[in-house]
């Protein structure tokens, strides 16, 4: 038993303990790695391949197919425009085309403030429509970006977008995000 008196050299005792447990488990083989839990299954190599579904900015990810404005226009009447206004003016959701970066009127759309056009075809893939995210197929995801890029006018009415084409849209905003650093120290 440690006693005031005794204190020191029970503290002393603790801390060679803990110090010599230390270096046991610091030496002690190392098992198996065994699933703490032992739930669920180690993934196969396919596994994965329907969550890997981004898209870089470089096209990196972009699938095969391909999608014009005018069957653009057909897919976002349908699937696109109850929550995006016939034009893409917004109400109840988003507004996607028009819009400004400049305050004190900001209004940031796909046309206005998104820097690359893969980012659209990215988010519509994953996010649209709101009520079912990924259901649309490839072809659809190029023409609906087509149609959009097009309303913005980044895009002419004849534009047929694939994962060649797609990549070189030069948008309104690429450069918007890099800008010189103003202060005089950094120069």
């Amino acid at each position: 038993m440690c006693t005031p008196e005794r204190a020191v050299r029970c503290l002393s005792v603790a801390v060679l303990f803990l110090v010599g447990a230390a270096a046991s488990i610091a030496t002690a083989p190392v098992a198996a790695a065994e699933p703490l839990y032992r739930l669920g299954s180690p993934l196969a190599d396919g596994d994965l391949v329907g969550w890997n579904i981004d898209v870089a900015a470089d096209g990196a990810g972009l699938p095969p197919g391909q999608g014009s404005v005018a069957e653009g226009k057909a897919v976002y009447d349908a699937k696109c425009a109850a929550c995006h206004g016939a034009k893409g003016e917004g109400k109840p959701a988003n507004q996607l085309v028009g819009g400004s970066v400049r305050p004190p009127a900001a209004v940031k759309t796909v046309g206005s403030f998104w820097p690359y056009a893969t980012t659209l075809y990215d988010y519509v893939n994953r996010s649209m429509p709101w009520d079912r995210p990924q259901s649309l197929t490839p072809n659809e995801v190029y023409s609906v970006s087509a149609y959009i890029l097009n309303l913005n006018g980044i895009v002419p009415d004849s534009a047929v977008l694939d994962a060649v084409s797609l990549p070189k849209v030069r948008m309104p905003n690429r450069d918007g995000f890099t800008t010189p650093d103003p202060r005089p120290d950094t120069r």
